[in-house]
Formats: structure tokens, sequence, C-alpha cells
């Protein structure tokens, strides 16, 4: 059964975006290695006028999602209990960490994610309890709805399945695979604007040239994500390999 992430919005007509397009829009809609669903929350209100909102409890501005709505759209979702996801930005980090386990069977990955988007003033807290959902988060920042940042972790997901990219090879070495930033990339031409391409990517020895990107990435792990390079340095020095100080 091929993976299957079921959205849960207000906005169905957003789908699929960029979900349908390049290698992971081939995957859906030519080669069947997963697919995307979504349902309309709205269609689950049982108001003659089709609210499924109300004033928040204890007051203040805005509105919230109704338990009582949400929890039917959930439990209209037919087969076997997928991970439900709530995109808030109170929510915990998406890591790639995360998302393996949401995708590797061998991790406890199931056949799929099912991802709420909020609106308003969020969710009422009591149906997320109440069906088990994951707050996560795609950044500090405030969106809207949760619409775009259940793309995000859509698309984190899809892109880990098996047939989905070109080359399996082509995800070891990027961004948080290991703890550390990806290297950066340099393609023809040799020289842009004055600027050279780094001349040991040039040279054909592979060995220097692994040297060079791993030094690449730990320096740039260490001086945009200080949080990612601590943690690199105490898993290193557990094992007792001490990455070398550039």
């Amino acid at each position: 059964m091929p993976f299957t992430a079921t959205v849960l919005t207000m906005f169905p007509e957003a789908f699929p975006g960029p979900l349908g397009v390049s290698l992971i829009g081939t995957a859906w809609r030519e080669k069947g290695l997963w697919s995307l669903e979504t349902v309309d929350i709205r269609a689950f209100s049982t108001d003659t006028r089709g609210f499924l909102d109300d004033t928040p409890a204890g007051g203040g501005p805005g509105a919230v999602l109704k338990a009582d709505v949400v929890a039917r759209a959930v439990d209209s979702l037919p087969g076997p209990r997928r991970p439900l996801l709530y995109m808030s930005a109170r929510g915990r980090p998406l890591t790639q960490a995360r998302v393996r386990e949401w995708v590797s069977p061998e991790k406890g990955g199931a056949d799929g994610i099912v991802v709420l988007c909020g609106r308003f003033e969020g969710v009422d807290q009591r149906v997320l309890d109440a069906r088990g959902f994951e707050e996560v988060s795609v950044g500090d920042a405030v969106l809207a709805g949760g619409e775009a940042a259940a793309m995000v972790a859509i698309e984190a997901c899809v892109r880990l399945i098996p047939g989905v990219l070109g080359s399996g090879d082509s995800l070891s070495s990027e961004s948080f695979e290991d703890g550390l930033l990806e290297h950066p990339q340099y393609t023809r031409p040799r020289t842009f604007e004055g600027l050279e391409i780094p001349e040991v990517l040039l040279s054909g020895d592979h060995k220097k040239v692994d040297q060079w990107r791993q030094a690449q990435r730990e320096l740039t792990t260490r001086e945009r994500r200080p949080d990612l390079w601590e943690a690199h340095s105490a898993k290193s020095q557990v094992k007792g390999a001490k990455p070398e100080e550039k």
C-alpha cells in the first residue's frame, strides 16, 4: 500500500500546490509511489450555516475550530491508524529524524500520515488530546493557517520514499542526516562574476574532495546552527572521535 498523506483542511483547493510538481508530483501522479487526499472540514459541521468555529472560552479575539467538528472529520477516515499531526507554531520542531520515523517501516512508520491544518486561533485542545494529535512546528514563525506547513511536512516525508528521488545516495550527505548541515554546491561555469569554483573540487582527488566537503559541513554547522554543532560534538566525543577544530 503506497504512503498516503491525508490533509484535513478548510481549504482543499490549496492542494496539491508544490506537491504536484517535479519529482514529487511525478511519483504521485505517474508512478503511484504515494497518494494525496484532502478532507474538507466544513463538511462535518452540523450548523446550518456551515460554521465550524466559535469564540474562545474565557474571552479574547478570534475564533477556535470546534472539537466536535474536527473529531467527526478525523473519525471519518477509513483504514488503519496513522500518525496524526497538527501543524502548530507551538509544536515540537519538525526534524529529519522524526520524518524518518513516520516513513520508515523499520522505525515503526505507518502507511502515511494525517495532517490537520488549523486556522484562526487554533483548534480546541480537547480534540487534540482525545485523538492523540502530535503538534508539529515548521519554524519559529506564525502562519495564517496550517496548509503551507502541511505541505512542508508531507514533502519531507515523500522524498524519502524509495523511488521518488533519482538516487538514494543523494540523501546521505544532506543537511540533518548525520547531525550536520550540507556542504556548499557548485557547477559550471567554472568562473561566475569573478568567483571561482574551489580548486579542490576540480582536482579529481576524491579523497581530498570528501575531506573538503566534511570540513565545510562542520564549519557551516558551527557558524549557523551552534545547537546542532554542540549535539554533534557531544555525540562524537561519546564515540571517541572528537571533531577537529577548524
